[in-house]
């Protein structure tokens, strides 16, 4: 056990938190709910904290407190209940929803949603009730959840609600949720039988918000349309449903004229607004569009099996934890063991501290970067339990009992570098550097889930790293010929 001590008047980086506030970890919901009322409304809920902390960078939200889900059982739980409705943990996250075999069998247009979810390391970290409770027009899974009649159930003091998700959605950042209530559960509906859904986004870049997006459910009754649903993202102050265009076409007779059509009612039926992003203009004519592709794509997807998205994975291990939960208050400092490649460390950590300043200022592991310091870049990806992470998006304090690798922990033959770094060196997947840690820690996390990935698979996972002097080519052939030599 190492005790780390940090001299008063060491320099910090400018990628602190400003705000001081006082930091929870409940162990039960009632628990949550009492810090709720107990602050009333200046306090914030934290489960994967990626939207959370950002807008805490930024100081767009200064809350005197925050609750920390993390150490409460059973909210991250993925199941179907006694009336055949898929029950989802308000802190399941995005990862582990995207490769549950319920969501790809009966609810493939979320699992496609949550594919398109921002960067893989976002997806791990991130939850759905998250997602949900941001209030975003640009969300990417609550067309999908839309889609599918979702419910949400909340608790407060007063007790539990259910409540229609497109009632729950007010508009850009503000929903229903009272200021004493817990988002608990997101409960769907067992779809029409029959039905096939399926998910498009338009976005500048991978790993960005939608400029537009849309899911999709059609049942096919031999060349008619017998039912079909559809809503869109990013084209009005909240996601929305398209009963117009649902209505038209349903019993029609499939035909490029009718979906033609469809897609005019669409781009007619949207709100969008122009933004840095794109204009209202564009996401009238690129509406039309996908509303077309997306219904051809789900003819042919209702006469053929059902995909599904490779890997099968447990997506929720950067969140599972032990050790003691803490009670912080601001301005102060209390005493965490963290686990970091293989070694015990006690530190005195405040409750806005973040787990990259400990890691460079505190432990010297440097090799951990700073780059955009709102989770945009990957340069500050560790491995949290085994999975690809952001830390500059995580409190210290709230890494107690996670096993933490930063690029510094990978070993190889006598000490040596760690296989996949020779590879990356012999196939020059590198320039400057300053990415390859965060691509080579971000390999490692896809190589325990899948070892022997596809390209593409590759090239999806690694999307939320940035390289600005090299591009992927020769990283991705590093990282399938490392696939490759252990097949």
């Amino acid at each position: 056990m190492t005790e780390i001590k940090t001299h008063k008047n060491q320099m910090t980086n400018s990628h602190i938190l400003v705000n001081a506030f006082d930091y929870f970890e409940p162990v039960s919901v009632d628990e949550a709910l009492q810090l709720l009322v107990r602050y009333g409304g200046r306090a914030q809920v934290m489960a994967g904290g990626t939207h959370l902390i950002t807008m805490l960078k930024m100081e767009r939200e200064a809350p005197d407190a925050i609750i920390s889900l993390g150490r409460i059982p059973a909210l991250d739980t993925i199941q179907k209940n006694d009336q055949g409705e898929l029950c989802i943990g308000a802190a399941a996250t995005i990862h582990a929803i995207r490769y549950h075999p319920l969501v790809q069998t009966s609810y493939f247009a979320l699992a496609e949603a949550c594919a398109s979810f921002g960067s893989t390391q976002i997806q791990i970290m991130g939850t759905l009730g998250g997602n949900i409770c941001n209030g975003s027009p640009a969300s990417d899974t609550v067309p999908a959840l839309l889609l599918f009649d979702a419910q949400l159930l909340l608790k407060s003091p007063r007790g539990e609600r259910r409540i229609k998700l497109a009632d729950f959605l007010l508009g850009p950042g503000k929903t229903e949720r009272k200021e004493d209530e817990l988002l608990l559960e997101i409960i769907l509906p067992p779809p029409p039988s029959g039905a096939s859904s399926t998910f498009i986004k338009i976005s500048r870049v991978a790993a960005d918000l939608a400029k537009a997006s849309i899911a999709a459910m059609i049942v096919r009754n031999g060349n008619t349309i017998a039912e079909c649903r559809l809503a869109l993202g990013s084209v009005a102050p909240t996601v929305i449903r398209m009963p117009r265009a649902e209505a038209f076409l349903k019993g029609k007779p499939f035909s490029d004229e009718v979906l033609e059509q469809a897609g005019q009612i669409v781009s007619e039926d949207i709100r969008p607004i122009d933004d840095f992003r794109s204009t209202a203009q564009y996401r009238r004519k690129v509406c039309r569009a996908i509303t077309v592709d997306v219904l051809n794509r789900l003819w042919k997807m209702a006469t053929s099996p059902q995909p599904s998205l490779s890997v099968s994975t447990d997506g929720a291990g950067a969140h599972k934890r032990s050790g003691t939960p803490h009670n912080i208050a601001a301005h102060s400092k209390q005493e965490v063991q963290l686990t970091i490649n293989g070694e015990h460390h006690l530190l005195w950590v405040a409750p806005n501290e973040l787990l990259i300043n400990v890691l460079r200022e505190r432990m010297h592991l440097t090799g951990t970067k700073y780059g955009c310091g709102l989770g945009e870049c990957g340069a500050c990806t560790v491995l949290i339990n085994g999975k690809a992470a952001l830390s500059c998006l995580i409190l210290a304090a709230s890494a107690e009992g996670k096993e933490i690798v930063t690029i510094e922990g990978l070993k190889g033959p006598a000490n040596g570098l760690d296989p996949l770094q020779d590879i990356f060196i012999e196939e020059s997947a590198y320039q400057c550097g300053y990415c390859t840690p965060g691509f080579i820690l971000t390999a490692k996390s896809l190589l325990a889930e899948n070892p022997h990935p596809k390209e593409e698979e590759v090239r999806d996972y690694v999307k939320g790293n940035r390289c600005r002097c090299t591009g992927y080519t020769s990283i991705v052939r590093a990282i399938m010929k490392y696939a490759e030599s252990n097949s």
